[in-house]
């Protein structure tokens, strides 16, 4: 019988089959979403290189290259946008290790899939498609505190879904040791501290996602709730008292307050008793009666404090005292304005669908492009004026010798022009409750949560809905506008949740914390 000879095709195609096979099993699935999620990274990344920018890029670019770092940003993040200016490739730096972060995250992500049941085939898929999406693939390359922030969200969900998938495992293994129950308590660690530190309100969200896991890991209370604490005591100190001795600046009062002001606008147009002849000339004397109309529309606090309407930010300031008590006199008399002021605020949260009848009630999506004079900071012609309402930038930038890392410079032109065509397509009203809308993958992931506790009686499931939770709650109590950016996170992990479905049934994973030395026939050691 004539021997079958093997194309000279072929070869390659054996030499990775028999490389794949000398990787350990337990690596071959993060390896592989890592590498593959990345390469689509890489060509989101290359597109729009060195960077996406927004109106507070170049805010962060402006405070880190004047002196003028504020506190109303995350200092944290402000630090690697001073670092990446001073180093090669800038810009382009920052954002390639925000896509290679985004692919660790998705690689350990899956893998604690893996340890709760899942096959392979739902999660491979849900994480290249999570890096090919608009939403959160673009989103990566942006210069912005949420990227970091998102990230920190799906990392505090992979690693307590790990803790949870091997609660019944002792703690062991070192710490640097990826697969050991010690690797993923520093996995949450770091991650609970990175949602304080990358945005003001993420204390919220790592004390509700925290609380959740200290009620189903009773052989780990102590040391969750002391993470817990730390994640949520270090920030608190940072925003009072450390960067204030580091010279921060705090920010003014009125960008503080301008929420309970936004309430106050919505109090005063349904319920005007309340307010006394001395509280109305301190709202005229901030802003016109209309532009406290204008501000009445409770889905966007910019409506009122960041405008082209006439709003006197230092008026404001000089009065903050007499507006936080009107806040605080309304939030006594008729706490249900207060509340429903801020659901309606929250709507990006909550919502799955945007309200296209109400202004402001739409999801605000990002730009793509660079806005001419930067949003104003290069702008010869500005001028500052706090009475104008707008928070201008007048000119900051004119002239700054760091103006070049802002610049977009692609690979390739036609490849920018193809990653743009594809973010504006998936644009499309229609596509924005599933494309942009993390509300509708809360439910989404919370629904798939369900399905898998009450079909594996596994109750302790549940407690992975605890960071979306924690965000819905967060940007509820506090969410200045209708920006999909603030809620992103669930668009990371919803379409993970749905692997769990269909997870296998049978008895409690195993774990892949040490190496296991694999025993071999004789004849294998000859061979």
């Amino acid at each position: 019988m004539p021997e079958t000879v093997a194309s000279p095709g072929s070869a390659p195609g054996r030499l990775l089959e028999r490389a794949v096979r000398r990787i350990p099993s337990d690596w071959r699935l993060p390896l592989g979403v890592l590498a593959g999620t990345q390469a689509i990274w890489l060509v989101w990344w290359a597109a729009y290189y060195p960077a996406l920018l927004s109106f507070d890029s170049v805010m962060y670019t402006w405070q880190v290259t004047t002196g003028n770092v504020s506190s109303d940003h995350s200092v944290l993040y402000d630090g690697f946008v001073w670092l990446a200016l001073h180093l090669p490739g800038q810009f382009g730096l920052l954002t390639l290790l925000q896509t290679t972060a985004a692919s660790a995250c998705l690689a350990y992500a899956c893998v604690a899939m893996r340890d709760l049941g899942v096959r392979a085939r739902w999660t491979v898929p849900a994480a290249l498609l999570t890096a090919a999406f608009p939403s959160t693939g673009a989103f990566v390359v942006y210069v912005w505190k949420d990227v970091p922030f998102t990230l920190c969200g799906l990392l505090v969900f992979a690693a307590s879904a790990r803790l949870i998938a091997l609660r019944k495992l002792p703690v062991e293994g070192a710490w640097w040791r990826p697969g050991s129950r010690r690797f993923d308590l520093l996995m949450l660690a770091t991650s609970l501290l990175g949602l304080g530190l990358f945005r003001n309100n993420g204390v919220g969200v790592a004390l509700v996602a925290g609380l959740a896991l200290v009620l189903v890991l009773p052989g780990l209370r102590v040391r969750v709730s002391a993470l817990v604490l730390a994640a949520v005591v270090i920030p608190v100190v940072c925003q009072l008292w450390l960067f204030s001795a580091m010279g921060v600046k705090q920010p003014p009062s009125d960008a503080v307050f301008a929420m309970n002001y936004s309430d106050v606008a919505v109090a005063y147009q349904e319920a005007s008793y309340l307010f006394t002849p001395a509280d109305v000339a301190v709202l005229k004397a901030v802003a016109p009666m209309s532009t406290w109309k204008q501000g009445a529309n409770c889905y966007s606090a910019d409506a009122l404090t960041n405008t082209s309407a006439p709003f006197d930010h230092t008026v404001a300031r000089e009065h903050s005292t007499e507006l936080v008590g009107m806040w605080t006199k309304v939030l006594k008399e008729r706490p249900d304005i207060i509340l429903g002021a801020r659901i309606c605020r929250g709507h990006i949260a909550w919502a799955p669908f945007s309200d296209r009848t109400a202004p402001g009630a739409s999801t605000i999506i990002p730009g793509i492009a660079r806005v001419p004079h930067y949003w104003g900071f290069t702008d010869p012609a500005g001028s500052a004026n706090p009475a104008t309402g707008t928070i201008s930038p007048a000119g900051r930038m004119v002239g700054s010798p760091y103006l070049p890392a802002l610049d977009s410079h692609p690979f390739s032109k036609k490849l920018n022009k193809a990653a743009t065509w594809v973010n504006l397509l998936f644009r499309v009203p229609q596509l924005d409750w599933i494309i942009w809308r993390g509300a509708t993958w809360c439910y989404l992931g919370y629904a798939a949560l369900a399905c898998y506790a009450i079909g594996r009686r596994r109750p302790a499931v549940y407690a992975l809905g605890g960071v979306m939770l924690g965000l819905q709650l967060t940007l509820v109590a506090a969410n200045p506008a209708e920006l999909y950016r603030y809620n992103v996170v669930p668009l990371f992990i919803g379409p993970l949740c749905l692997g769990l479905i269909a997870a296998r049934r049978g008895t409690e994973p195993r774990a892949a914390a040490e190496p296991v030395k694999e025993q071999r026939e004789p004849a294998e050691l000859t061979a």
